[in-house]
């Protein structure tokens, strides 16, 4: 190495998951990447005295996390009008929260709920009645939402929004109405989520200002689990490119602290093959940088094979004109060597999309292409056997750990057991990488995922695996980290503490290899490198942080509430009851 390096960490435990697999102690950073990985004695005589040095304390590092399906462009613009039930152990606890924020909040703002929660969580193990948010809000609006299944308006959201008696109409959803023939404030996908989505995008929106400091509130939140790189999956009502220029401008201004490649998600039924060939003329997938770059198209292809993950209704059979509409697009997509992902949660979708991806691969091969399915729950051997064939991946999230339950009730025990079956797509050699799908069903923390993937419990505690379907704890870091790094096609660029590669890592506030099982949702991160620069820092590296964010609105939950208050209540609660006593009942 010709010159000292920048910054010197020594006096850690550090988990490389490089090539040879070492634990070793410091590592040596310069330029925004590892220059030296090994033990203190080699490492220590690098540094002059322009080097910063820090001390590890003997505490677990890893690589920086990588989510690879995370909706954190749009999840940023949101960030700060969100109260969020991540860790809530009870309902009276998220209703209080409920309770004061609506008191804080001004007209014509609302409280929402979106999001990152499961009523098994609760002690009570139920949601939440319309009569108790009436109650908690009787003035302000309330918007909450449950998975993609339904949502909870109090009244005076109602006639905010003017659903008093007519509301639009949206096929595949349900309005309950009372004796009189009012909604009563209860809105149900019967499977179609589309009522939920048109519904929440009419709430007041931040000004553009404060949706940058939402964003930078989002990633520090990110930034303080460990997580340093995310794959954009689009959304709903994400529009390329008004909706990036958030994330693009604070890229700019040396104000990103995590690193983001991002899919392009077709917006409108009708006009998405029209979209994906003025994306395909205009830019190039693979274009940005290491902190901000178009990775590919999806997860929307076409709406036609939107197969709707709620498990609390039967599984939607997708209409005869999906394969006219889908192959014309992956042709493109194919032709043109652009990437792709598409939501896939059922066998029954899953064959009819193959299908389609190999008449596209006798014409322009899908292999080399890094495209993917992601979520799989219900995949067959076959299928698996043909994603591999077509040189595919899948990117798997924890959406089990909130909806198991619902699972289990309408499929059955036996077939949660591979639901996904992700032991299997690893004895295959498949591309695996892990990820949340935050922000609206699942909540944004890996460590829930991480604790789903080796114990095989919901939030709730039930019980889907059996062990030949669980993974040890360094199995699971590895599909959070390398394994992730494929589906941007960044394998050699992150996802080990490797020389070369990018200084991206967590200093954790437990040792996660070491820990009990319930014990890992808890774990955080005390230090968090992006680049080696330091993102977030606490605990026992305190006075190494950043300067605090500026709160905007002062309003925002989160002035008042933050999500390391809500991972010490759930430290301290009981872990809700395993197998028995579960009400799966819909709303």
């Amino acid at each position: 190495m010709s010159a000292a390096p920048e910054l010197l960490l020594h006096g850690g435990r550090i988990t490389t998951l490089d090539a040879e697999d070492r634990e070793v102690s410091a590592v040596a950073i310069r330029g925004g990447r590892f220059v030296a990985v090994g033990s203190d004695a080699e490492l220590l005589p690098l540094a002059d005295r322009a080097t910063r040095r820090i001390d590890l304390r003997g505490q677990r590092v890893i690589p920086g996390l990588n989510d690879s399906h995370l909706h954190v462009i749009r999840g940023g613009l949101h960030y700060n009008l969100e109260l969020r039930w991540e860790g809530i152990p009870s309902l009276a606890e998220a209703l209080a929260r409920v309770r004061t924020q609506a008191a804080n909040t001004p007209p014509p703002q609302w409280v929402r709920v979106v999001g990152g929660w499961s009523e098994f969580q609760f002690r009570e193990r139920r949601l939440p009645t319309l009569a108790e948010l009436n109650e908690a809000a009787p003035d302000t609006p309330v918007f909450v939402l449950h998975l993609y299944a339904g949502a909870l308006l109090n009244r005076a959201a109602l006639r905010a929004l003017g659903y008093e008696r007519d509301l639009p109409v949206y096929p595949g959803s349900y309005v309950e109405r009372d004796g009189a023939g009012r909604p009563t404030g209860l809105l149900l996908a019967k499977p179609s989520a589309m009522i939920l989505y048109k519904t929440l995008a009419l709430a007041p929106r931040l000004e553009a200002e404060d949706r940058a400091i939402s964003t930078r509130h989002f990633v520090r939140e990110l930034n303080r689990l460990g997580v340093t790189s995310a794959i954009d999956a689009g959304g709903g009502g994400q529009s390329y490119p008004d909706d990036y220029e958030v994330v693009t401008a604070l890229a700019r201004a040396g104000e990103l602290d995590l690193r983001i490649g991002f899919h392009l998600f077709a917006q409108n039924g009708g006009s998405e093959l029209a979209d994906y060939s003025r994306w395909i003329a205009s830019t190039r997938a693979g274009s940005g940088d290491s902190l901000l770059r178009l990775v590919g198209a999806g997860e929307n292809l076409t709406w036609s094979a939107a197969d709707f993950e709620n498990f609390l209704e039967p599984r939607p059979e997708l209409a005869p004109a999906m394969e006219g509409q889908l192959e014309p697009i992956v042709r493109a997509l194919a032709a043109a060597r652009w990437p792709f992902r598409i939501h896939a949660t059922y066998e029954e979708s899953i064959a009819r999309f193959l299908d389609v991806f190999e008449r596209v691969d006798r014409v322009h091969p899908l292999r080399e292409l890094r495209w993917f399915l992601d979520h799989a729950e219900t995949i067959s051997e076959r299928s698996l056997e043909r994603v591999k064939a077509l040189g595919g991946g899948i990117a798997i999230q924890h959406r089990m750990a909130f909806q198991g339950e619902a699972f289990v009730a309408r499929y059955g025990a036996a077939a949660a057991r591979r639901s996904p079956p992700v032991r299997r797509m690893l004895e295959l050699g498949l591309p695996v990488g892990a990820g949340t799908d935050a922000t609206r069903v699942a909540s944004y923390d890996p460590w829930v995922c991480l604790h789903w993937l080796t114990t095989g419990r919901t939030l709730g505690g039930l019980a889907l695996y059996g062990e030949e379907n669980l993974l040890e704890r360094k199995e699971a870091l590895c599909l959070w980290t390398r394994g992730s790094a494929w589906f941007s096609g960044e394998e050699q660029a992150k996802g080990a503490i490797a020389v070369g590669q990018h200084a991206d890592l967590a200093v954790l506030s437990r040792d996660y290899f070491a820990v009990p099982d319930a014990e890992i949702r808890a774990i955080h991160s005390e230090l968090t490198l992006v680049a080696g620069r330091i993102a977030h820092a606490s605990g026992a590296f305190h006075a190494y942080a950043p300067p605090p964010l500026p709160v905007s609105p002062t309003w925002s939950p989160s002035a008042r509430f933050d999500a390391a208050s809500a991972r010490t209540l759930l430290a301290a609660a009981e872990l809700p009851g395993s197998d028995s006593g579960c009400d799966c009942t819909p709303m």
